[in-house]
């Protein structure tokens, strides 16, 4: 199978990539993550750490390889088969991180060659997972996991318009609708499953095809009204700690609500204030980070590693991160948590693939539901590979994040809640 050898021919970002730290390597013991890297190895790093991610599930799936090779790790005690679901896990998670790179327009030509052959692998892929006579056809119908994947699948096309739906062949643009629809069989639970349906019919309804709407006025009146205050959602009727408003809730609350509106203005007057929710959460998620790339590893799910981060990597990419929170001091943070997460020693099997942990191979930490495929969420956090190497969040100097300037006995002004929202 062709992994690091092939992608590492097409990595030469930047100027500064030959000074990489190696993808393996752990962090300096004498030097706080903001000193490693200048701005454009940073870059470097995340193109190399996320190629290293993305490389063994596209280039399988798009040889119709993806089924015989991909090991399903899942835990000893899990009772049902993840066998059947594992694979879409790992394709629209993949693609769900990586979308905002395959887009961006303004890069060098080297990042350029890169980031077109993942997207030509990634519409291969799609064309053999929507195909019911291709070896990785894959499953769109059996059990309700498939409406979860479906969402992730379907926020990489809103997010690489262009690049994942835009020049696929009519005839494949046809399969992906008819198996997105087929999710639809699925009622989903009463937290923040609801929001996979709204993502799915906001999808379908942004490309003309058939959609409904009463997922997506159902999953926002009920976010709404589990609305906690302070900038967090309750993940269904009653709060429970965890990464979810993060993983799921706010990162696609913003995008239905902003790629609906082209078709419907029903949920307009919404927009702001789930804005204004997210820019605090943003600002608290950042303030998670501590100085060592470490953060609480509070609640279900902590194996989809730095995909916890996921909504304060797309505040930056908006533009839209808080009024104190400087883009250079998040690369920074996020680049403390990508090496600490993903930089550890046994994160990887000897073929590429992740392995179940949140540092290194910890399968103890998984639920029920979670296989190998499950693991491929971690690709959100690089969203803001969707800016241009020109942009503050790359170009600027290193810069240090909260903790780190808390700790370090900095003097900053005191941290106050948003007006309750209901």
């Amino acid at each position: 199978m062709k992994t690091r050898r092939e992608f590492l021919q097409v990595i030469s970002t930047t100027a500064a990539a030959s000074a990489l730290m190696p993808v393996g390597a752990t962090e300096s013991a004498t030097s706080t993550p903001s000193a490693d890297f200048t701005p454009g190895e940073d870059r470097s790093y995340w193109i190399e750490m996320l190629q290293r991610v993305a490389e063994p599930v596209l280039i399988n799936l798009a040889e119709n390889q993806l089924k015989a090779r991909m090991p399903v790790e899942s835990p000893a005690n899990q009772t049902n088969d993840r066998h059947r679901v594992t694979h879409l896990e790992a394709f629209g998670r993949t693609l769900c991180g990586l979308a905002p790179w395959l887009e961006l327009t303004e890069k060098s030509d080297a990042e350029t060659k890169a980031s077109q052959r993942l997207a030509q692998l990634a519409r291969r892929s799609l064309a053999n997972a929507t195909d019911p006579a291709a070896p990785d056809f894959l499953n769109f119908t059996t059990d309700n996991q498939p409406l979860v994947d479906a969402a992730f699948l379907s926020h990489a096309l809103l997010r690489a318009r262009t690049e994942l739906w835009e020049k696929l062949d009519s005839a494949v643009k046809k399969r992906v609708i008819e198996c997105l629809q087929k999710v639809r069989r699925v009622k989903p639970g009463l937290g923040n499953w609801l929001l996979f349906s709204a993502m799915v019919e906001t999808f379908l309804a942004s490309v003309g095809a058939d959609w409904q709407e009463a997922p997506i006025a159902f999953a926002l009146q009920k976010h709404e009204e589990w609305y906690e205050g302070d900038g967090t959602y309750g993940d269904g009727p009653e709060f429970q700690w965890n990464y979810y408003n993060s993983f799921v809730i706010q990162p696609m609350m913003i995008d239905v609500l902003e790629h609906i509106r082209a078709v419907s203005t029903k949920w307009d007057s919404m927009h702001p204030v789930v804005l204004t929710r997210a820019i605090r959460y943003a600002a608290i998620q950042e303030r998670l980070i501590a100085p060592d790339g470490t953060y609480p590893p509070i609640g279900r799910s902590i194996t989809y590693r730095c995909g916890a981060f996921q909504l304060l990597a797309q505040m930056a990419l908006r533009n839209e991160l808080p009024e104190a929170v400087s883009p250079a001091q998040v690369r920074c943070a996020l680049t403390a948590v990508i090496k600490k997460t993903l930089g550890g020693s046994g994160t990887f099997d000897d073929h590429g693939w992740l392995l179940i942990g949140l540092r290194g191979h910890q399968p103890g930490l998984a639920e029920n539901y979670i296989s190998t495929g499950s693991l491929y969420l971690c690709t959100t956090a690089f969203l803001p590979l969707g800016l241009p190497a020109s942009h503050e969040f790359w170009a600027a100097p290193a810069a240090m994040w909260t903790q780190e300037k808390l700790w370090s006995g900095m003097d900053l002004p005191a941290d106050h809640a948003i007006a309750s929202m209901h």
